[in-house]
């Protein structure tokens, strides 16, 4: 398999890592569409939230956990943030790893597009 994602949680490829633990990373986005823009993947591989089975409750409770916990040490907490996962063609997913966005320092529109 050749994963971006799973090599950035492999640290085969360097990135500007925030959080991890033993099942999630975090890391700024290369190509920031809010002030804070950071990807929570978990480690594990799990090609969308489409594919997601009974077992992996608890890894799906610890990336909302890693989520909030970002967004209290970016300084997003108090005037909000958003957090975002795209599965699928049409729904914009664009790499074939579980990964949520979150979005934060500046007011975020909706619908978002």
């Amino acid at each position: 398999m050749d994963c971006v994602f799973c090599s950035i949680a492999e640290k085969k490829i360097p990135s500007s890592i925030v959080y991890e633990d033993d099942q999630v990373v975090a890391f700024h986005d290369i190509h920031p569409e809010a002030p804070v823009h950071i990807l929570i993947i978990p480690k594990k591989h799990i090609q969308s939230l489409a594919l997601i089975a009974e077992e992996n409750k608890e890894l799906m409770a610890g990336i909302l956990y890693a989520a909030a916990n970002i967004a209290k040490e970016q300084g997003i907490e108090e005037n909000g943030y958003r957090v975002v996962t795209n599965i699928g063609n049409d729904g914009g997913q664009t790499v074939g790893h579980l990964h949520f966005h979150l979005l934060g320092g500046r007011s975020m529109k909706w619908p978002p597009g």
